[in-house]
């Protein structure tokens, strides 16, 4: 069987799309959704609740444990490109079937991660130490690659291939969602960290996954085209009822022909600082919060409004960026961007942290509708996996290299405010190359 008739096929599954009495974009829409809610184990929320148990299990410090943590992230960022040109050549449900049952196998296998280092460490006569720091760093580099990258990135491209007009309207329901569902994740992870220990709770999990496997089989599809559909739930030469006039993306693409606009570029590392700043603010907030003279409590206590801030603005924005244009909505994150700076700099002062808070979540409100909307519809739909794959790994390389750097401004520089600093320069430089980064189709959004 050819790539193509493999990405198009229903084998293994009893799902027809085009028999389903309403839009099939709609099942898309929540399995897709769910889809990104198991590679929480893959992300920064799902390891750090972790973080102690393992690190002690496995005779690690902290900075060994978080320097393995980084490797692992970089070395995921640096192939995650090629799992995008996975997702346009074989589809989404074949390449988040084998990310789900990648994040199984790779639970499963750290659930005896210390058994296995100390097996290693006899074998080649070194410290356990030394093995424990390979062994984890491997096991970080499978989790981000399949959870934080793969599966994240085949769920959300196919949520975004079964929408065109009303796109961002569907990112919005996707984004409450998971602002929902991974704020809520250190809650019931470590419930069940409490009911079956730290390898009890990745065996689960490592279950769940394997049944979801399942589901992803059955369910997901990447492109309406192939069952006789078009994006939003429309039939061939039907319009659809009260849908803005905006027309479709009429040139494809290739990620050569994208990386060469500027709009791709400004646009990348728009997201990436915000993956970079948020990362690094929240993986020292406790130290930063310190070194102001703030308890811990006042670090832990901005997450909360954050988040109201974050889910006001991704559903508020979500719903305007189907008639907006987007480099309005990039403007405005990076003001958001701007004031998260700015409250770091006086975070001494109750106004200052109200700036961080407020900067803070704009930015990730706007990050869950630009890193969905932008691509699709700037440079379509054929190639989506090549491109956001590119994307996904600048991101993922800006989050890993984050605590490091944040942690050399304080350590080396005896402040974090020159993070603050930093941010306003990569700000400014984003600010003037955005004048002209605009969508390279016929049409401007």
């Amino acid at each position: 069987m050819s790539p193509s008739s493999f990405k198009h096929s229903n084998a293994g599954s009893l799902v027809r799309p085009e028999s389903f009495p309403f839009f099939y974009g709609f099942v898309v829409l929540i399995i897709g959704t769910i889809g990104v809610w198991f590679s929480i184990p893959g992300q920064t929320i799902g390891v750090s609740v972790f973080t102690d148990p393992v690190k002690d299990a496995l005779g690690l410090s902290r900075n060994q444990f978080s320097n393995a943590y980084m490797v692992g992230t970089i070395m995921s960022s640096l192939i995650i490109g090629r799992a995008g040109r996975w997702f346009d050549r074989y589809g989404a449900r074949w390449v988040a079937l084998g990310a789900a049952l990648g994040i199984s196998l790779t639970l499963l296998t750290a659930s005896f991660s210390p058994a296995l280092a100390q097996k290693l460490a006899l074998l080649v006569n070194i410290s356990r130490v030394y093995t424990g720091f390979v062994v984890i760093t491997l096991l970080f580099f499978m989790l981000r690659f399949f959870g934080q990258g793969v599966l994240t990135m085949a769920s959300r491209n196919m949520i975004m291939m079964w929408w065109d007009k009303y796109r961002g309207r569907a990112n919005m329901v996707t984004s409450i969602s998971l602002s929902f569902g991974f704020s809520s994740a250190p809650i019931w992870l470590s419930a069940l960290i409490d009911d079956f220990g730290w390898s009890g709770a990745w065996q689960v999990m490592a279950i769940a996954l394997a049944v979801f496997a399942i589901f992803i089989l059955q369910f997901y599809r990447v492109r309406p085209e192939d069952h006789g559909l078009l994006p939003d739930g429309i039939r061939k030469g039907q319009e659809i009822l009260g849908a803005s006039d905006q027309p479709r993306a009429k040139k494809q693409f290739t990620l050569a022909e994208a990386r060469k606009t500027r709009a791709f570029w400004v646009f990348t590392f728009l997201l990436a600082f915000n993956s970079f700043f948020i990362t690094g603010l929240t993986f020292h907030v406790v130290s930063i919060f310190e070194s102001t003279g703030l308890s811990k409590e006042e670090a832990v206590r901005i997450f909360l409004p954050g988040s109201f801030v974050s889910v006001t603005v991704s559903t508020v924005f979500n719903y305007l960026s189907d008639r907006s244009k987007l480099k309005i909505f990039a403007y405005i994150m990076m003001f958001g961007g701007l004031l998260a700076c700015l409250g770091m700099f006086f975070l001494n002062e109750a106004w200052g942290r109200v700036l961080l808070i407020g900067g803070m979540g704009s930015m990730g409100g706007f990050f869950g509708v630009l890193n969905s909307v932008t691509w699709p519809r700037f440079f379509g739909r054929q190639h989506l996996g090549a491109i956001t794959g590119r994307v996904m790994s600048i991101l993922i390389f800006g989050s890993a290299i984050a605590p490091s750097v944040f942690s050399f401004s304080y350590t080396l520089l005896g402040s974090y405010r020159y993070m603050a600093y930093l941010g306003v320069v990569l700000i400014a430089a984003l600010a003037v190359a955005g004048t002209k980064a605009n969508n390279p189709q016929p049409y401007e959004t």
